[in-house]
């Protein structure tokens, strides 16, 4: 197994930190980012997730944690402040993550619009991996999952309501990397292992 992807040091020209520091996990349902988003947390690399503004916003209006009601908030947050709400709201907690830790992971990157308020705001200091296998695969994965499992039926309908209401597709075109999870999981997280000495990310 191996990744796609010439890691490099640019300079970027806007004056954000060249060196690579955040590193954001992009790929459809079922592809493998909460496999690796899990070794990373056990390696001990500190993560914001865009979806804990979720859950705390159902926690604070006193819903019950569950798909509908979290679909209905993140619905709402980007209606009222735009595709790139989860990135700015995440700002001050990727900001003082970095202040105390080498590199940060970034869970949950989903929009386009996303990617590109993080690009301008930390440059070339941000990598995106995306993470990606075949699709009767990943549906067959989907089906299988003991939480909300899904049906081939149903998991095509969401790839295609992400794709065009979410920009989902735009973060996965655009990465620096690609991993291929078509294989043993054990086999993907060496990828990434050897991904990450290649970038000289620490936690």
């Amino acid at each position: 197994m191996t990744f796609s992807g010439a890691p490099s040091r640019p300079v970027s020209s806007s004056g954000a930190e060249s060196r690579v520091r955040l590193l954001a996990l992009v790929g459809m349902p079922g592809a493998g980012k909460s496999l690796l988003a899990t070794h990373l947390r056990a390696r001990g690399f500190p993560t914001v997730r865009f979806g804990q503004i979720t859950i705390d916003e159902v926690v604070r209006r006193g819903w019950e944690v569950n798909p509908e009601n979290e679909r209905i908030v993140r619905n709402q947050i980007r209606e009222m402040e735009g595709m790139d709400a989860y990135a700015r709201r995440s700002l001050p907690y990727l900001r003082a993550s970095l202040r105390t830790h080498a590199s940060v992971i970034i869970d949950g990157l989903y929009s386009f619009s996303e990617y590109k308020t993080l690009k301008a705001e930390f440059g070339a200091a941000l990598v995106v991996v995306a993470v990606t296998c075949d699709r009767a695969l990943r549906y067959a994965r989907l089906s299988r999952r003991p939480e909300r499992p899904l049906t081939p039926q149903e998991a095509e309908q969401r790839d295609i309501s992400e794709i065009e209401a979410l920009e989902k597709g735009g973060p996965i075109a655009i990465a620096d990397y690609t991993l291929l999870n078509n294989g043993a999981p054990g086999e993907t997280v060496a990828a990434l292992d050897t991904l990450l000495a290649a970038l000289d990310l620490k936690p």
